[in-house]
């Protein structure tokens, strides 16, 4: 029984419509049946149909000024038209005013079924597809970012702010801390929202073929070339371009990127037209891209163009007080994934989480709780679920650093190199984490072999910019 499966019968025929609602009926769909368009416009505010089955010919209202209201009022609403006038231009008029299709009477039984299933299938369909917008747009809306801290809040407000504006954006922020997210959170807020996020990762697609996905080539530009396809620029068109990680994009890409930025144009790769766009770049990095200018590695007119509304993200460690909101929230997601009894952690182990400080940020916390989620056999995750993770390995990490009652220095050395290790040595996150200054790391690096005699030091910029 199609209980939820709801078809409306419109005709001022009675017995014809009691027909109609009949064979529907025995195939399983909840039918009701209306004697006028007025009658059923009434009831359709409170208890509205996935399909509508409606004549042509009725008094007061006739069914194409009835299907043309439901149309406007209810577009989700699929409409069938019944008519015993059947003609080209009647069936033409139907399909214009808003009906899914027509039948003409007499019809035979089965053929009214199908086309009622076909219709409902559609109107399934298309419920879930709006469904299924909604749910994207919530999931990339600003609301979907979780955070109170007043770093994050900071974040929501410059995002507010930069949203409806048209020039482009350069994200800042460490692996993992959430900036495609973010991006997604500025196209969905701005007025390119109806049109395409495309995001492209510079690092992930070899040096050789990032020019072809984001310009296109024609056919024949190379080996393989069969046919012309698209670039991402084109792609995007009239929406957001995210160029993640693009602090690892070649200098040689970097030119070509900055005469799209400032021509509006791209020449797919082998092509001799030039093609007009429309597309927002939203750019991210965890590079600090002032200092690759400085090293000749990054073009300096280029980061002017991107750096138009910078939007800075906060590593993990810098909004421990999120944590909880953050594992609350993951928790809810992959306990519903996993048919998990798992609705919180014990006191000890949120001690643990809050203690570790996250160099893999968000990502690291999110699959150390889906981890969790599964493997805990209770119904809190307690200190136990998170053995044998990057949380227990920095513990180990630290307890090894004790072992054989080591010197002062030898504790400094073994510390600064184990955070390190863990920032993938990055200097910036390190000397944060360390609460020193780049000079000072570079300096202890070198006391302790860390870096060879003749490495240069950082600039006076480099330090100012390292310790902000």
């Amino acid at each position: 029984m199609r209980t939820n499966q709801k078809v409306a019968v419109v005709d001022d025929d009675f017995e014809m419509g009691r027909l109609v609602k009949d064979i529907l009926s025995e195939d399983g769909f909840n039918v009701t049946q209306y004697s006028s368009a007025q009658e059923a416009l009434v009831r359709f505010k409170k208890d509205l149909p996935q399909v509508l089955i409606t004549d042509l010919k009725m008094k007061e209202i006739d069914g194409m000024m009835f299907l043309r209201k439901v149309h406007a009022e209810y577009p989700n609403v699929v409409c069938i038209m019944m008519t015993a006038f059947g003609s080209i231009e009647t069936a033409i008029e139907a399909m214009k005013s808003g009906a899914f299709h027509y039948i003409i009477k007499p019809f035979k039984n089965e053929e009214m079924v199908l086309l009622t299933q076909r219709a409902m299938q559609t109107a399934l369909l298309s419920r879930e597809n709006t469904l299924l917008r909604k749910e994207l747009k919530k999931s990339f809306s600003l609301e979907s970012i979780v955070g109170k801290s007043p770093a994050m809040h900071e974040v929501f407000e410059t995002v507010k702010r930069v949203a409806p504006a048209m020039a482009n954006v350069l994200i800042n922020g460490e692996s993992g801390s959430g900036k495609e997210l973010v991006a997604r959170a500025i196209h969905s807020s701005g007025a390119r929202k109806d049109r395409p996020f495309i995001p492209i990762n510079c690092t992930a697609i070899p040096e050789q073929l990032l020019e072809s996905e984001l310009f296109g080539h024609v056919k024949g530009a190379f080996t393989g070339a069969n046919a012309d396809k698209k670039g991402l620029f084109e792609e995007a068109d009239g929406g957001t371009l995210f160029l993640d990680e693009i602090g690892d994009l070649n200098l040689t890409l970097q030119a070509k990127l900055l005469r799209v930025l400032q021509d509006k144009q791209i020449r797919p790769v082998g092509g001799s037209q030039l093609r007009q766009i429309d597309v927002r770049i939203v750019a991210a990095t965890h590079r600090d891209l002032k200092t690759m200018v400085s090293e000749g590695a990054f073009r300096e007119d280029l980061f002017y163009r991107l750096n138009v509304l910078p939007v800075r993200v906060p590593a993990l460690r810098e909004r421990t007080e999120d944590i909880p909101l953050l594992v609350e929230n993951f928790i809810a997601k992959f306990a519903l994934q996993n048919n998990s009894r798992v609705h919180g952690v014990t006191p000890q182990a949120m001690t643990a989480l809050m203690a570790h400080p996250w160099p893999g940020n968000v990502r690291e916390l999110e699959n150390l709780i889906e981890r969790a989620v599964v493997l805990s056999a209770g119904e809190q995750i307690d200190e136990k679920d998170i053995m044998g993770t990057a949380l227990n390995q920095a513990k180990k990490n630290i307890e090894q650093i004790f072992n054989d009652n080591p010197t002062l220095e030898q504790i400094e050395e073994k510390y600064i190199k184990m955070i390190l290790g863990q920032t993938c040595g990055q200097k910036d996150r390190a000397a944060k984490i360390l609460g020193i200054n780049r000079r000072t790391l570079y300096r202890k690096e070198r006391v302790y072999g860390l870096v060879s005699d003749d490495s240069p030091e950082p600039a006076e910029e480099e330090v100012e910019n390292a310790g902000q």
